[in-house]
């Protein structure tokens, strides 16, 4: 059940995950002046994370996970009340002078305007819109993942789960040469965008073995087992869903031994061990930004809603999720 609480004054507003289950549009307290290494943003887009937000959402967070889980800007704490998310573009609107008036991504909860240093906020380049640089959170995970899996040229590479992040890494993966990109997922019209980005969508009964690298994002356990089953001799299953409190069963028997595997986490919140001592976070980010000139990732953004109707979207999502890829929320022009 979601709360509408939507006060009607000038300060700034933010979603708050008031109990497990639970959301509300909070006033902010008075956002402070902007100094000359700071900015004042004014929202346009956010997005829903459709894994950690509806762990968060649910109350689902492991106790032992409450600090590493923890966003940039988040306030509160787990489980609740906290203020969570990480996916914001808009204008800035005041602060640092070479940025007023620029249109930048940052790493914030759902707001509709905040006040953040001004390294926090990364610029978006001429060809990424706004309302897809939503996107840029979801990128840089795929883009770590990739690290972390290492493809190489002419790999076969299968990708488990056709949400935001899958689909991410199956269209960066696609762009190396010589590689087969396989997407599976059930839904065929996330299939169908998977074959709009360069990948070959199958079915979990359908797809091809012998995988030379599997990355596995579906959060769903049938989805580990698909993965697991699609992998080749001494090749690795990227394991990027989180499941939260739930407990998930990994089918290590029949040939898992026999055939070598390794199964591998990845997570965003460390830069890949591949890339650490040159790639601190903002500079993956502002890739991650960079990466996302391309119109074909449209496909991705599968639904928008007003920020007020946020708790109510969040409850929706949580319930009757669909075939949503990205959820977008779009904030008042004022």
């Amino acid at each position: 059940m979601a709360e509408r609480n939507h006060p009607a004054d000038d300060a700034a507003h933010a979603f708050w995950v008031t109990a497990p289950g639970r959301g509300a549009i909070r006033a902010e307290k008075n956002l402070p002046e902007p100094g000359h290494d700071a900015v004042r943003v004014r929202a346009l887009y956010s997005a829903v994370s459709r894994g950690s937000e509806s762990l968060v959402f649910d109350g689902r967070v492991p106790e032992s996970e409450y600090a590493r889980m923890r966003a940039p800007f988040q306030a509160g704490d787990f489980p609740a009340p906290v203020k969570y998310g990480y996916a914001s573009v808009g204008v800035v609107e005041a602060g640092k002078p070479e940025l007023v008036g620029r249109t930048v991504f940052c790493l914030h909860p759902h707001q509709d305007r905040y006040v953040v240093p001004a390294d926090a906020v990364v610029p978006l380049p001429d060809g990424v819109p706004a309302g897809r640089a939503v996107l840029a959170a979801n990128m840089e995970t795929a883009v770590n993942a990739l690290w972390d899996g290492a493809p190489r040229v002419g790999d076969r590479i299968a990708v488990v789960g056709g949400g935001t992040v899958g689909l991410l890494c199956a269209a960066l993966a696609t762009r190396m040469p010589g590689t087969r990109v396989d997407l599976v997922d059930p839904d065929p019209a996330k299939r169908a965008v998977a074959a709009n980005l360069g990948a070959h969508g199958a079915t979990p009964d359908a797809a091809s073995g012998d995988a030379d690298l599997v990355v596995h994002a579906s959060g769903r356990g049938d989805g580990l087992r698909t993965a697991i089953a699609r992998a080749g001799f001494e090749s690795t299953v990227l394991e990027l869903s989180w499941y939260g409190t739930g407990d998930v069963p990994v089918p290590l028997g029949g040939a898992f031994h026999s055939r070598r595997l390794t199964l591998a986490s990845s997570q965003v919140g460390s830069v890949s061990p591949a890339r650490r001592q040159r790639w601190p976070h903002a500079r993956r980010l502002a890739l991650a930004v960079a990466l996302l000139d391309d119109p074909a990732y449209d496909a991705l953004i599968t639904g928008e809603s007003a920020f007020a109707e946020l708790p109510a979207t969040m409850a929706a999502l949580r319930e009757t999720p669909g075939g949503t890829i990205c959820h977008r929320v779009r904030y008042p022009e004022t």
